[in-house]
C-alpha cells in the first residue's frame, strides 16, 4: 500500500484499471523470463504485493482489443521490489518470452477491501468534485481526470473544470468532506486560497514576469 508520512494523511491506493478494459483490475505487467523454467519477472501494480501468494486464477491481457484468457499461476514470490510468476504450461524460456508485456488482471469484485478512509484510485478518476464550506451553497469545481502519486506530500487530484481550467487539488484527509465512490462525487474543504495558486497569470502579472526575465543578472 502506498503509505505517506502521518502529516499528509492520503486516502489514494494505487490498484489501477485501464479504460481499455473498464471491468478488470491490473495487478502486475510481465517485464521478462526469470530463470530456466518459465517463471517470468513481472512489475507489481498493486500496493499489496502479498495478494500474489494465494493468488491461483488468474487472467493475462496482451492488449490490442484481444481478449482476457484465464491463466493457473501455479507459484509466486517477491523478488527486489518485483514479483516472479510460475503459470502452468510456461515451462521454458521460449515460452516465458511469448507473455513479454502482459498485464495480469483480475475482476473488480475481487479488489482487496479497503479501510473505511480509504479509496483506490480507479474509483476516483471520473468523480465530480465539490467545494463545501460551511454554510454556502456547495461549488462544483470540475472532473478527476487523474491521480499524481508522491512519496513525500500528499497526492494530487489532478480536476478539469468545465472551462477547461486544470487544478491540481492535495488528496489529504483534513480537506476531504465526503467521497461518495457509488454516486461518483467528492466533496472537499479547501484552504482559502488554494484554488488561486492554480489560476493562469493575469496579462499585468505576464507583462511583470516578462519583464523580470530580461534583466541582466
Amino acid at each position: 500500500m502506498h503509505r505517506a508520512p502521518p502529516t499528509c494523511n492520503n486516502y489514494a491506493v494505487k490498484d489501477p484499471k485501464t479504460a481499455a478494459l473498464p471491468s478488470w483490475v491490473h495487478v502486475a505487467r510481465v517485464i521478462r523470463p526469470q530463470g530456466r523454467r518459465g517463471e517470468v519477472l513481472a512489475e507489481i501494480l498493486s500496493d499489496y504485493p502479498d495478494r500474489f501468494a494465494p493468488m491461483r486464477n488468474a487472467f493475462l491481457w496482451r492488449g490490442n482489443n484481444r481478449p482476457v484468457t484465464p491463466i493457473l499461476l501455479e507459484n509466486s514470490w517477491l523478488h527486489k521490489g518485483k514479483v516472479v510468476l510460475k503459470f502452468a504450461h510456461v515451462d521454458s524460456i521460449s515460452s516465458a518470452e511469448e507473455l513479454r508485456g502482459a498485464e495480469l488482471v483480475i475482476p473488480q469484485a475481487e479488489r482487496i477491501p479497503l479501510q473505511s478512509d480509504e479509496v483506490y484510485i480507479s474509483d476516483l478518476i471520473g468523480c465530480e468534485l465539490v467545494e463545501v464550506q460551511g454554510n454556502r451553497p456547495p461549488s462544483p469545481l470540475g472532473t478527476v481526470r487523474d491521480v499524481i502519486q508522491q512519496a513525500q506530500t500528499a497526492d494530487l487530484l489532478i480536476v478539469e473544470g468545465a472551462d477547461g481550467m486544470q487544478y491540481e487539488i492535495p488528496f489529504a484527509k483534513a480537506y476531504v468532506v465526503k467521497i461518495d465512490v457509488a454516486g461518483r462525487r467528492l466533496e472537499m474543504s479547501l484552504p482559502s486560497g488554494l484554488l488561486e495558486m492554480n489560476a493562469p497569470l493575469t496579462e499585468e502579472e505576464r507583462q511583470s514576469r516578462d519583464r523580470s526575465s530580461e534583466r541582466e543578472p
